[in-house]
């Protein structure tokens, strides 16, 4: 278990994992009111849904912008020679609103995530980086023992020692967006089948979870679904 988030007088820069998604925008944006520099890290893995999310993502940092907050770094992983003609690859079979949790698992996706991002933290003195797995998160990749152990095996690779942080991994959804009151939330990206003009589908598992944690905390949604215009 991580210790209190966010610290409350950290002396070190910290880089931050993102997507376009809530959870990474809520965790980067607590990290700039603690931290004195925030490095946001983003890896392209050629996935379908990735040119939306990082116009998103570049639209949330823009509206938090400050001193401190570094410029995004884009880090290329592909995986499409790997994952061939996966749903989130073609988009065929995307698992939509009734789906479980289980039905969105891309293979290896933390090993990706976290691959360069430790080795980028290495070589520009970086000591952590914080991602955002939720307490619900089912998949392998996500466990404590995972992360501790692919961290201390590429830092050993690197002779080096590069922690990762993840400050919500006791929390739910509805959590962290109660953290997030005042927040340009409405910049942020969850879909896994974008619509037409980069808008949230409204009909994929990853809108439902994120049209129920709205629901669930209470709070206003401000996104724009395609689905409720039709």
């Amino acid at each position: 278990m991580n210790a209190a988030w966010p610290p409350a007088r950290p002396a070190v820069p910290l880089a931050v994992l993102v997507s376009g998604g809530v959870d990474s925008a809520v965790l980067v944006a607590e990290a700039v009111r603690a931290y004195p520099a925030v490095h946001p890290l983003y890896v392209r893995t050629g996935l379908l849904w990735e040119t939306v999310e990082l116009a998103h993502l570049d639209s949330f940092l823009g509206a938090i912008r400050a001193p401190n907050l570094r410029p995004l770094v884009v880090l290329d992983q592909p995986i499409t020679d790997v994952y061939g003609a996966h749903w989130s690859v073609s988009g065929d079979g995307t698992p939509g609103a009734d789906t479980p949790d289980e039905a969105v698992y891309l293979p290896g996706r933390n090993v990706l995530l976290l691959a360069k991002p430790l080795l980028w933290c290495h070589l520009n003195g970086v000591p952590e980086i914080a991602t955002a797995p939720l307490g619900e998160n089912p998949f392998p990749d996500a466990t404590p023992a995972f992360y501790d152990d692919f961290a201390r095996v590429v830092s050993a690779a690197i002779s080096g020692r590069v922690r990762v942080l993840r400050p919500y991994a006791h929390l739910h959804k509805p959590d962290v967006l109660r953290r997030a009151r005042g927040l340009p939330l409405e910049h942020t990206f969850s879909c896994i089948r974008p619509a037409l003009g980069g808008v949230h589908c409204g009909a994929c598992n990853k809108c439902a979870e994120r049209k129920l944690g709205f629901s669930e905390a209470g709070l206003s949604d401000p996104t724009n679904y395609a689905k409720d215009k039709r």
